[in-house]
């Protein structure tokens, strides 16, 4: 069965927390023309979207079933890999880039250059990408995937961290991963002209490098941006999102039980509610943050989460912005290349670092 890429907008949320007894008939039913319908309501394609990503996104809806960890992780792991290439191929299509395999201080990267050469003002510049996966996947292409289409848009080097995974290995080696690439960018670059961001388990890891950053008396970055996640103990998912994400996306229901034991594949048994772990729950360092993009979709599991982690930053006084994509899902402003919806998400999300870096 060839997965297409809704399957993985779908395995960057559900993969690794569907129970193994979810019963089938649990699944919302999906129409030829994207129209979900659940046990008590049906919910049409949204009428704002573009004609193009909304044939392409029903198309996807009715064309995929969600990987599974019955499965196991090694497979989960390759269909990760296999449905982020297949995008990547696309974008590289759009925004032809050369991706640099490199070693940095014993962790590996991805140095992504547009062909078309760094713009001028952005020769001082670096963006580093903390890439999605829930922390346990995504690290062959998914890092590249999201790399690939702001250094295109942008005119901007980035380098996309593949940061160590559970379940073979657990927090902090992600963060410490994150940590010796920027130390390595900050011999030759300025922290006022360093963006980081990151999607989904790289939201989340973006937002714990701040404090992360604080503990080890490491100067900031001028801007980050924690995109289809946030930093609240749900990571991402919880609140009204969690509850109807399925409903919006075809996809069996996931318990907050469910969802909460992934986050646990990272993490243990630590206590989660600490300010390098969930540093939402904590006013006085997230008033610490640099100016902070969050970006989400009004299908996107962690919508909720992404919410929330804006309104505690601007009560935390920080110069944080919010983007929210209507009718689209987790991921989706990468996950469908060529579409308006893409090319709309990358305009704002670099004309956000544009305005907040320095140069």
């Amino acid at each position: 069965m060839r997965f297409s890429t809704a399957a993985l907008g779908v395995l960057i949320v559900c993969a690794l927390v569907a129970p193994l007894s979810a019963q089938d008939n649990a699944r919302p039913t999906v129409d030829d023309d994207g129209t979900i319908r659940g046990s008590v309501a049906a919910v049409p394609m949204s009428n704002f979207l573009s004609e193009k990503i909304r044939d392409e996104f029903a198309r996807r809806l009715t064309d995929s079933k969600p990987p599974s960890m019955k499965d196991g992780l090694d497979a989960v792991r390759k269909r990760s890999d296999d449905m982020s290439k297949e995008q990547l191929d696309h974008w590289l299509e759009i925004y032809p880039s050369s991706v640099e395999e490199t070693m940095i201080d014993g962790v590996r990267t991805h140095i992504v250059t547009p062909e078309a050469g760094i713009a001028a003002g952005n020769e001082n510049r670096v963006m580093i990408n903390a890439h999605m996966g829930g922390f346990m996947f995504g690290s062959a292409y998914g890092g590249q995937l999201e790399a690939v289409p702001l250094a295109g848009r942008a005119g901007v080097k980035v380098i996309a961290v593949d940061y160590r995974l559970a379940p073979e290995h657990s927090f902090p080696a992600a963060s410490e991963d994150m940590e010796a690439v920027y130390r390595h960018v900050l011999k030759t670059t300025k922290p006022e002209n360093i963006g980081i961001y990151g999607c989904s388990a790289g939201g989340t890891l973006t937002a714990q490098i701040i404090p992360w950053f604080i503990e080890k008396d490491l100067p900031l970055p001028g801007a980050i941006g924690i995109f289809c996640s946030g930093a609240m103990g749900t990571f991402w998912f919880g609140g009204d999102s969690g509850s109807v994400s399925s409903l919006l996306n075809g996809t069996v229901p996931i318990s907050r039980e469910d969802s909460a034991a992934q986050s646990r594949n990272y993490f243990g048994d630590l206590d989660v509610n600490t300010p390098t772990i969930t540093p939402g729950l904590f006013p006085d360092t997230l008033a610490q943050f640099p100016p902070t993009l969050v970006v989400t979709g009004t299908r996107d599991i962690a919508m909720s989460n992404a919410l929330v982690t804006h309104t505690e930053l601007l009560k935390a006084g920080v110069d944080a912005e919010l983007f929210v994509q209507e009718g689209l899902g987790h991921g989706h402003f990468f996950l469908f290349p060529g579409t308006e919806e893409a090319a709309t998400a990358y305009s704002v999300i670099w004309n956000f670092f544009d305005r907040r870096l320095s140069n």
